[in-house]
Order: C-alpha cells, then sequence, then structure tokens
C-alpha cells in the first residue's frame, strides 16, 4: 500500500534546526557569540521560531489527524505526544539538575545556586510535587512545560474549528488581548509566588500562528519582493537600533526606548512588537530563501537536527549546560569559547542521528510480521 504521509516540508525543518543551534549558543553561559545571534538585532528570537515551527508541525502531525481520522483519534495522538513530552521535561530537569550538583563537587561552584535549585533543595518533598506538577521549573527550563499547554489547548481549538476558522482564531486572539490586559499566568519559576517565563495564554497566539498556516486556515501571502516584502524590510531595519547592543549600550535613549516599548514582562507574556518582528523575519526570509529552496537540501546536518526537534532541543539545554562548566574550568578566550560552541553544535548532529537510528530501528522492528506459531 502506498504511504499517505504527506511529504516533508525541508523549510520547517531547516529552520527548526536552525533554531536549535541559536538555542544552544543563547543558553552556553557567558558565551560571547551570544551577542550576535539574531535576537540581538530585532525583537523577536528564536523562541518565536521555535514555537511557529512546533506549531505548523502540530498542524502536520495532528490537525490532519483529526481531519482525516477524527476527533478520538486526534485526541488520543496528542494525549500520546503529552505523555511523552511531559516525561522528557522530567528527564531533563533531572540530568540538569544531577550535571549541578556533579560540576558542584568537582569544582566547588555552586552550580544548583544558578540552576535556581535554592528553594527545591530547602523544600525537597514540596519541591518534588511542585517539579512534577510543573509549578517549579529550573532555570533555562521554560519551553517544554509551555508546550505541553499548548498541545492540551490543541484539541479545543479543533473544535472550535469545527464551527469556524475564524471563529477558533478570533478566541485565541481574544485570549492574548487578555493576558496583556490581566497578565493572566501560571504559578512557576524557581520558588512559591513566580510566575512562568512563557506564559502559554500569550503564547498560543505563535504557536496556533503557525498551526493555521498549516491547516490552511490562514493562507501565506506570496512570496516575492512587493510592497509587504519592503515593508517588513524596513521594519526590521527600524529594529536594529532598538535591540542591538552596539547602540543601546552607547546611546541611552535608545535603551530606554527598548524598555519602553517592550516593557518588564513583553517576553513573558508577548509583546506584540515580538509577533509582528517575528512575521516580518518570517516573510523576508521566506522571501529570500523562495528562489533557492531546492538548495536547503544541501544543509543536511542543519535539516536532520531540525527532523528530531524534542531531542536536539534537550540536547541543546543540557550540552550548553555542561559545556559552560568546562569554560568556567579553562576560562572563555576566543579558542575555547569557539572549541565549546563547535563541540556543541556537533553534539547536536550527533544527538539528531542517533535519534534517527533509533526510530528508523523502532520502526523497522514494528514493521515486521509476527512469527506464526507451527501448526
Amino acid at each position: 500500500m502506498a504511504s499517505t504521509r504527506s511529504p516533508r516540508d525541508e523549510r520547517l525543518d531547516f529552520f527548526r534546526g536552525l533554531a536549535m543551534f541559536v538555542i544552544f549558543v543563547a543558553h552556553l553561559p557567558d558565551n560571547p557569540w551570544f551577542g550576535f545571534i539574531p535576537a540581538r538585532f530585532g525583537f523577536s528570537s528564536a523562541a518565536e521560531l521555535f514555537v511557529f515551527c512546533s506549531g505548523l508541525a502540530s498542524a502536520y502531525a495532528f490537525g490532519r489527524v483529526f481531519r482525516r481520522q477524527g476527533f478520538g483519534a486526534g485526541l488520543f495522538s496528542v494525549l500520546s505526544r503529552l505523555w511523552q513530552v511531559y516525561w522528557a521535561h522530567i528527564g531533563l530537569a533531572l540530568v540538569m539538575m544531577a550535571l549541578s550538583v556533579a560540576g558542584w563537587k568537582l569544582t566547588g561552584t555552586d552550580y544548583p545556586a544558578r540552576l535556581g535549585l535554592g528553594w527545591f533543595y530547602r523544600e525537597p518533598g514540596e519541591g518534588l510535587f511542585a517539579l512534577m506538577t510543573l509549578t517549579f521549573t529550573p532555570a533555562f527550563l521554560d519551553i517544554l512545560p509551555m508546550y505541553l499547554v499548548l498541545l492540551a489547548m490543541l484539541p479545543l481549538v479543533m473544535l472550535a474549528g469545527r464551527v469556524s476558522p475564524i471563529l477558533a482564531m478570533g478566541a485565541l486572539l481574544a485570549l492574548w488581548i487578555i493576558v496583556q490586559a490581566t497578565h493572566l499566568n501560571l504559578p512557576g519559576g524557581q520558588g512559591p509566588g513566580g510566575m512562568w517565563f512563557f506564559n502559554p495564554f500569550a503564547w498560543q497566539l505563535v504557536f496556533f500562528t503557525g498551526f493555521a498556516f498549516g491547516l490552511g486556515w490562514l493562507k501565506a501571502p506570496p512570496f516575492e519582493k512587493g510592497a509587504l516584502f519592503w515593508l517588513c524590510v524596513a521594519f526590521l531595519v527600524a529594529s536594529v537600533p532598538l535591540n542591538f547592543w552596539g547602540f543601546t549600550q552607547n546611546i541611552p535613549a535608545l535603551g530606554a526606548a527598548h524598555e519602553r516599548l517592550i516593557g518588564a514582562d513583553g517576553k513573558t507574556n508577548l509583546n506584540p512588537l515580538l509577533y509582528i518582528h517575528f512575521l516580518a523575519s518570517a516573510h523576508v526570509a521566506l522571501t529570500l530563501i523562495e528562489p533557492h529552496r531546492a538548495r536547503l537540501a544541501a544543509f543536511r546536518p542543519i535539516i536532520e537536527v531540525g527532523q528530531q526537534a524534542l531531542a536536539t532541543f534537550m540536547a541543546s539545554i543540557a550540552l550548553a549546560w555542561g559545556l559552560g562548566m568546562v569554560l568556567d574550568v579553562t576560562g572563555r578566550d576566543g579558542l575555547t569559547t569557539t572549541f565549546a560552541n563547535l563541540a556543541g553544535f556537533a553534539g547536536l548532529v550527533a544527538v539528531a542521528r542517533l535519534a534517527k537510528r533509533y526510530k528508523s530501528a523502532k520502526d523497522e522492528r514494528a514493521a515486521k510480521p509476527a512469527i506464526q506459531p507451527a501448526k
């Protein structure tokens, strides 16, 4: 029987892969390369790219199951993914804790404190309960809990979409507006009284924008160098002086303007400038690569990393934390930081290929016919 699976869009895997590399650079502590990642030149960051691509991928993985096989099959698929991602988050948290304790014992540096584990160690019983209920999240581990809430919202969005995609998207936009007015969020962070760094009730707008494009609820504009393209370019260029440290550190008025525009919780609650900047960046990038789209296949390592997004995301966080400890011992000069960054990139590619081999072997075992007993 011919496969009914839709061919993968290599643009999705390519940009998810890029996001993983940037996330690694951003999470490697005191990394000089951090000053030159795309987020330093504009309002949006790799987080918006990762969440948008996750929404787009979810449309392909789950939205089409809802449509073709019914609500029950789609709900089961989402619940299975929720189970997988939940335990991936818990496992990553434990790995990060173990790395921190090991680093503390080996070097004397209080890495558990840097990871925000002070309250967790003072109140281990309550801390364990909070970890399991996602009301405690160590530093750098904010994205997967947000993704869990977004996945949990997906069946409700599909139900609303059955009535009308406009109703579904309107409700999501209304939720984002409510967050801007009320700061509605979930309890979390590194101790009592904290809130989630990535507010899922705000960031759902990015996720479900990608989801809506994937399902065809929203139509992408033509990727051509017309008026929209140049308007986006102008917006991106105008954003640079308000974000790039070369300007904001030397011209205090620009740094102050950035703070006024974004606000203290602008990242947490998805300030509209972050959303608009990401959409403008996406349109410009997709327009520029459209004539050369077939050449993306040449960037096979990046695409492979994007194809194994969950495994490589987890690896990016753990590798960045571990290599940061190494740099604390060796010092951070040009040679050592270059080695750490390149080692992290190589680690992401290796993890992606191992995950791919594991999945392929698992699929082969599942495809083998069961051995029939002799009659």
